[in-house]
């Protein structure tokens, strides 16, 4: 029997991959044989993905992805980001089959947010973390920094009017206008590899420390990933003063704080209305409550 969640069915779905859904026990069972893996339980937090606890033929514990399909390059992307990263910054990658979504990696520890660690302490781990990941990754096709905002940008209108205007004109003409200027803003000289969904379902521990699953991979400016942090835990950027959290970030890191700001604002828009349409709730409508709290 395998367990999937209602949001990875909508999300399934919403992509258009009906027949994945009908063909998963199957898929599974393959990979599991010809992989030589003992099936464990599922984990069913995520959104993007059939993820399993396995254990390989010598015993070593790892977990089986199996992406649900896109009409993208997206596991592709993930499949190269492990390879360049090799164990550092991100979770180690065994073995993976593109043709078929699928990705063994290594088994790590409770995410941030299981281990119920406070807003202020994972902000500055998760900071660190993206940290680890950043390096040169020119010439390897990878989307960049522009295309993800063009993306981005798209989105927000087209998932706006689908969704009959869950949010106010006021914050998709502040969202826009920030994607504009990170889109003009990108420069592949300065771009690095970034992870493209640092959060604290992604923030596993690992030994002393912690590592990233599940990322997106992107060739953009290193503000990107610090963006998404930004997109995180809405209700307490709606205390005190919003950019409080953008400032800090800027200050540990050295970089740009309007470009954090403004990716954090393209991404809290984007993911919300994404959120809604899925059904990831109250995410959904956190998210897009404290975009009307930030827009200008």
């Amino acid at each position: 029997m395998i367990e999937i969640s209602q949001v990875l069915h909508n999300k399934a779905v919403a992509n258009g991959a009906e027949q994945w859904l009908a063909d998963l026990p199957e898929l599974v069972g393959s990979l599991l044989r010809e992989w030589s893996l003992t099936l464990g339980p599922a984990f069913t937090g995520g959104t993007e993905a059939f993820v399993a606890a396995v254990t390989q033929a010598d015993g070593t514990p790892a977990v089986l992805k199996l992406l649900v399909p896109r009409d993208d390059l997206s596991v592709h992307h993930e499949i190269l980001v492990l390879q360049v990263a090799d164990g550092d910054g991100c979770a180690r990658l065994f073995r993976s089959e593109p043709a078929r979504n699928a990705l063994l990696i290594e088994r790590l520890g409770p995410s941030l947010h299981d281990l119920g660690l406070p807003f202020e302490t994972r902000l500055p781990i998760l900071a660190a973390t993206a940290q680890r990941v950043w390096r040169p990754a020119t010439g390897l096709g990878l989307t960049t920094g522009a295309e993800k905002g063009r993306r981005l940008a798209h989105a927000i209108t087209e998932l706006w009017d689908e969704l009959d205007r869950p949010c106010s004109e006021r914050v998709v003409a502040h969202a826009l206008a920030c994607a504009e200027r990170r889109i003009a803003a990108h420069d592949d000289e300065r771009a690095v590899l970034v992870h493209g969904d640092v959060h604290q379902w992604n923030t596993l521990q690992a030994g002393n420390g912690f590592t990233l699953v599940d990322p997106d991979g992107l060739l953009a400016e290193a503000e990107y990933d610090l963006g998404i942090i930004m997109r995180e835990d809405p209700a307490e950027l709606m205390v005190g003063d919003p950019r409080e959290r953008s400032r800090m970030l800027a200050a540990w890191t050295g970089l740009d704080e309007s470009a954090i700001w403004e990716w954090g604002v393209v991404e809290r828009v984007s993911t919300g209305l994404l959120c809604v349409q899925i059904g990831l709730q109250p995410w959904g409508d956190a998210m897009l409550a404290a975009a009307e709290h930030v827009a200008t």
